[in-house]
């Protein structure tokens, strides 16, 4: 299997259960694996090191079938390879994602479903080649609020 980064291989980016129940092929392109590698090296793989804990990786890479099959934004980052959805068991999501804004470049950081309890919701981190946002956002409910909310 294709390593993106020292812990990083190509399947946990893209693996989805959803996917598999419904027969789709998630498989990215070649510009797509590049994607993913640039945030493997630059975002994942810094938290990895820096918390020395193992990052799980919720969502990746989502081809268009299983983004419309998730009902998720035509927009998404996912369709790219440029975003995931990750959390880090044992730590609270709040102090993930400002320990990225923090220390990472990123182009959009979002605390999703996140209500106060340490293993509650995910972080959603996205990486451009150029032009990073450096956005921090919170979602919850449908409610969008600029920043990290906890």
């Amino acid at each position: 299997m294709l390593r993106l980064s020292d812990n990083f291989k190509l399947y946990e980016l893209v693996k989805s259960s959803t996917a598999d129940r419904l027969g789709i092929d998630n498989i990215p392109t070649t510009e797509v694996i590049l994607n993913l590698e640039r945030l493997c090296l630059r975002v994942l793989q810094q938290i990895r090191d820096w918390y020395e804990l193992p990052v799980k990786v919720n969502s990746g890479f989502r081809c268009p079938k299983l983004n419309q099959a998730i009902g998720s934004s035509k927009k998404s980052q996912h369709l790219t390879g440029e975003a995931a959805d990750i959390e880090i068991y044992g730590l609270d999501n709040l102090e993930l994602a400002c320990w990225i804004r923090d220390n990472l470049e990123f182009d959009q950081l979002i605390l999703e479903f996140y209500d106060g309890t340490p293993q509650s919701g995910w972080v959603h981190v996205s990486l451009k080649e150029h032009g990073n946002r450096n956005e921090c956002l919170t979602i919850n409910k449908g409610t969008v609020k600029r920043g990290l909310v906890g």
